[in-house]
């Protein structure tokens, strides 16, 4: 059980039967009177938001949330097929609950996969993802009106600011944080 003094961003409580995770956290302490904790909170089954103030005698339930390791295998329309490396069984994730994480799946990658009681909730890439350039406009020695970086367009058609020497076809490492170039990868 987590006591009202426990609550912080990132936190994830259960409500009323459901997963929530705090965004934003603030702390107020009147005169007189009790402490107060002023939270937002995110659904994390539907995404819904809303503000909800606790005193510090108000007790939570901690989300029983797991992760589980999975490998994306493909898409169809707006779902995304993954499936458990444990039990071979498939799951399929809306893109909504995909989120930016679309950007960067490529056919078998490994994932971790929040589950809340036997539910797919999302998805977390690995920190980093070689993906392939498909479309790269050539650059010309002393072009600098386009500054030391050019747009490139990936094996996922996510778009990209890379540096000028980047060829169509070459694989490059990409920060699925910051969705951000890091370096060439060698063949």
């Amino acid at each position: 059980m987590y006591n009202a003094s426990d609550l912080k961003k990132g936190l994830k409580i259960q409500i009323d039967g459901e997963p929530y995770i705090i965004v934003d956290f603030f702390f107020s302490k009147p005169g007189k009177g009790q402490a107060l904790y002023k939270c937002k909170l995110r659904n994390m089954i539907n995404g819904s938001q809303f503000d909800r103030t606790f005193r510090s005698a108000d007790t939570f339930q901690p989300a029983n949330l797991q992760e589980k390791r999975m490998q994306y295998l493909y898409s169809e329309e707006d779902k995304y097929c993954f499936m458990d490396l444990e039990n071979y069984e498939q799951v399929f994730l809306t893109a909504e609950q995909v989120g930016d994480a679309g950007d960067f799946l490529i056919d078998n990658l490994e994932v971790e996969t929040l589950f809340f009681e036997d539910r797919a909730l999302g998805v977390t890439l690995p920190n980093f993802v070689d993906l392939m350039v498909v479309k790269a406009d050539p650059w010309v020695k002393g072009d600098s009106v386009s500054g030391n970086t050019k747009p490139v367009i990936l094996e996922t058609d996510y778009r990209i600011l890379v540096p000028p020497f980047i060829e169509e076809g070459e694989k490059i490492r990409v920060d699925t944080r910051t969705g951000e170039y890091i370096t060439r990868v060698k063949k």
